[in-house]
């Protein structure tokens, strides 16, 4: 990182289908070893999967379980006099998103359904409902920043 300057992050292009930012963002984690197009179909293919099930639109239920495992606050280390303290902080919003994107397809890759599709419907419709691994993650880390809040005045 450097001193001086402030990074510039990479604006991210929306995606041709849903004309979404968010929809890119799930298909550049999706994606491995840079086959874009296998994870395009993918996210489409649970996207339309998700919309089919609830009966909303696609992007609706996407931002909503993104919404509903992004993260408010969360621990970070700090040493003080010899001892580290887990400081809880609260979460940036393009970091939280990014974690909860993250989040996300980490657990859907984890799940025990066939095609990765398939996998990837099944977290955003648990995360969309309040269960799953991804929101699971999401509260673990909100309780162990109220657990510590007591090293609050440690932030910097």
């Amino acid at each position: 990182m450097p001193r001086r300057a402030e990074i510039q992050p990479r604006q991210v292009e929306p995606d041709p289908v849903y004309g979404s930012v968010l929809v890119t963002q799930v298909i550049n984690r999706v994606m491995l070893d840079g086959k874009k197009s296998i994870a395009e179909k993918i996210v489409y293919d649970a996207l339309a999967l998700v919309s089919e099930k609830t009966g909303k639109p696609a992007l609706e239920v996407l931002e909503g379980a993104v919404k509903t495992v992004t993260p408010v606050l969360e621990v970070r280390s700090r040493r003080v006099g010899g001892a580290n303290y887990q400081v809880p902080v609260e979460v940036p919003q393009r970091r939280a998103r990014t974690l909860a994107i993250r989040w996300i397809v980490q657990f859907a890759r984890d799940r025990r359904e066939k095609h990765m599709g398939d996998k990837l419907a099944g977290e955003l419709m648990d995360a969309l409902n309040q269960q799953g691994g991804a929101y699971k993650k999401k509260d673990d880390i909100y309780r162990m920043a109220q657990a510590n809040k007591a090293f609050a005045h440690y932030r910097w």
